[in-house]
């Protein structure tokens, strides 16, 4: 009797696994791809009024998609054709004032970062998207962005990549 309970308990397992199909362990569909190919996104924010030019937010924010992809996927990062091409610019950079004090200041600011990003699966029909992205991070007025800019950068990103990837991949 122990002996077909294990039994059934395996079969359910394999089952269960094989249910999941081509789906890792993060949630990520791949399909049939096996490369991926991120454009160096353009930093387009100073074309936006109200935004500012910030100086190397492009690169790292390009490394930061190509680490999340990286990471969460088996898939290889390619410098050209690969199945899988997001591109795409940095739209807007900018600081604003958020709440105020009783004398009328600034009491928090906020850094908002958003991307427009393009997305081409050639190993699947009807997947390809363009669409914007943002996150903001909230500092005390007291505080000059450039002390919290590496920690504000870290979380906008890791939002922003983590929406970009589950629109892509997740099929959810």
């Amino acid at each position: 009797m122990l002996k077909i309970k294990n039994q059934l308990l395996l079969l359910m397992v394999l089952a269960t696994a094989m249910g999941c199909g081509i789906y890792n362990f993060t949630g990520g569909d791949v399909g049939t791809a096996k490369t991926f190919q991120v454009n160096y996104f353009q930093n387009y924010a100073s074309q936006n009024p109200g935004s500012t030019f910030e100086p190397g937010v492009d690169r790292d924010f390009t490394l930061a998609l190509q680490d999340l992809i990286l990471n969460q996927t088996s898939l290889d990062l390619v410098k050209a054709n690969g199945d899988l091409l997001y591109e795409g610019e940095i739209v807007e950079y900018r600081v604003s004032p958020m709440s105020a004090t009783a004398q009328q200041n600034a009491a928090q600011n906020r850094l908002s970062i958003a991307v427009q990003v393009r997305f081409f699966n050639n190993t699947k029909d009807n997947v390809d998207f363009e669409q914007r992205f943002s996150f903001f991070f909230d500092y005390p007025a007291n505080s000059q962005l450039a002390t919290v800019k590496d920690e504000a950068h870290q979380i906008i990103f890791e939002r922003i990549t983590q929406d970009i990837f589950n629109k892509s991949l997740a099929d959810w």
